[in-house]
């Protein structure tokens, strides 16, 4: 990866207001998250190049915050050293998957939607068909 935008849609938090409101760190997270979405900004890109060092300084990224109660999605938009297809990719996550990475990351091509990962242990599940 030679840089990319990661923006995560994070599903709303105990922080946010059920109505609008003042807010101490920003006049949208001020506004009622029962209701709106609400652009906001996002330690993600810099969280994951602590986790992955060799990433590190290669994300930025923004957020979204929207009325759902559990699950959050992030769509990554990387550019990438050497040329890969979809179908590449998606086979290498799958790997990792099934392999070193068996039980933090998933891999799914099932219809899914946010409540289907309620509960879900791992820390994050590729969906192939949302991809392209």
């Amino acid at each position: 990866i030679v840089e990319g935008l990661m923006t995560t849609v994070h599903s709303m938090t105990a922080t946010q207001k059920t109505v609008d409101g003042p807010s101490s760190k920003d006049w949208r997270g001020g506004r009622a998250t029962s209701f709106n979405i609400i652009p906001s900004s996002t330690g993600a890109a810099k969280a994951v190049g602590k986790v992955l060092p060799a990433l590190n300084g290669k994300l930025t990224g923004m957020a979204f915050r929207v009325p759902t109660v559990d699950v959050s999605v992030v769509d990554l938009t990387v550019r990438l050293e050497k040329k890969a297809t979809y179908d590449e990719i998606k086979a290498a996550i799958k790997e990792a998957s099934e392999g070193k990475m068996k039980g933090i990351l998933g891999y799914t091509e099932d219809d899914v939607v946010s409540t289907d990962f309620v509960g879900d242990s791992r820390s994050s599940i590729f969906d192939a068909k949302a991809g392209i």
